[in-house]
């Protein structure tokens, strides 16, 4: 078994993820190979199934990453189904208030700490019977805080027992605040939201994470984020397409005006 990431998180280190949209095994090995920390699987906004997610797990695993998934919704099947399947943290997006945040935890831990049901088919395939009686300290369980609501409880958020980590969704946290939905660094209220959601993060002692870019990933470094993507899936394969095309068609034109 690979060090927890919790662990990791507890010395003041930052770790750097992937977000995978993209619904193939072979996309998720490939950008899990190149290093990052940890991996995560959207299946709230991404387009694979459950079946595919799984495989994509399977992928990630290959490489040491941790994976994770994003849940389409904070409900305890599909959680339960995520971290049979293999998955090391839950994202949970929309999350409310503390009851919200209970009900999480509740879905992601074995009892007495939770009610996570028994049935640990592929991950026990994959880390023996000793996976259940490590399953609680290891798993992360994340909220996301993206809503008004969210925003109003975050510090009770971050005290509820077994929560490890805040994830702001940026774009929905600026729909919330009255804002376009971007990247809305500059602008008082936006600022104001990412410091207190930090803040409540560091009094409990647990991790802040982020959805973000490699370019803005030093500002949210010194923001005191510790989880913080870096580039999806399908802007990679948007990027690389765009600059490999634009490098082919100036060196034709750069021969043709040699001719």
């Amino acid at each position: 078994m690979t060090e927890c990431i919790k662990q990791r998180w507890r010395r003041g280190e930052v770790t750097l993820g992937a977000w995978l949209m993209v619904p193939s095994a072979l996309s998720a090995e490939i950008l899990s190979k190149s290093g990052f920390d940890w991996v995560l699987v959207d299946m709230q906004h991404g387009c694979m199934d459950y079946e595919t997610a799984v495989n994509m797990i399977r992928a990630i695993d290959l490489s040491g990453a941790m994976p994770v998934v994003r849940v389409p919704w904070n409900e305890p099947g599909i959680i339960g189904r995520m971290l049979d399947a293999g998955a090391m943290a839950i994202v949970a997006p929309m999350i409310e208030g503390v009851e919200d945040a209970r009900r999480l935890v509740q879905a992601c831990r074995y009892p007495p700490a939770g009610r996570r049901s028994l049935g640990p088919t592929r991950v026990g395939a994959r880390d023996g019977m000793g996976y259940v009686a490590t399953a609680n300290d290891r798993v992360c369980v994340i909220p996301m805080i993206e809503t008004a609501s969210a925003l109003e409880a975050v510090e009770d958020i971050a005290a509820v027992e077994g929560v490890d980590a805040l994830l702001v969704g940026p774009f929905d946290l600026s729909f919330a605040l009255g804002l376009q939905p971007n990247d809305n660094d500059g602008k008082p209220v936006f600022d104001a939201a990412i410091a207190r959601i930090n803040a409540a993060a560091r009094a409990r002692g647990i991790a802040s994470a982020v959805f973000s870019t490699a370019a803005l990933a030093p500002l949210r470094a010194s923001q005191g984020f510790q989880m913080i993507s870096v580039i999806t899936d399908a802007s990679a394969i948007g990027m690389a397409g765009a600059q490999s095309l634009a490098a082919a068609r100036a060196g034709i034109e750069g021969a043709s005006d040699h001719a």
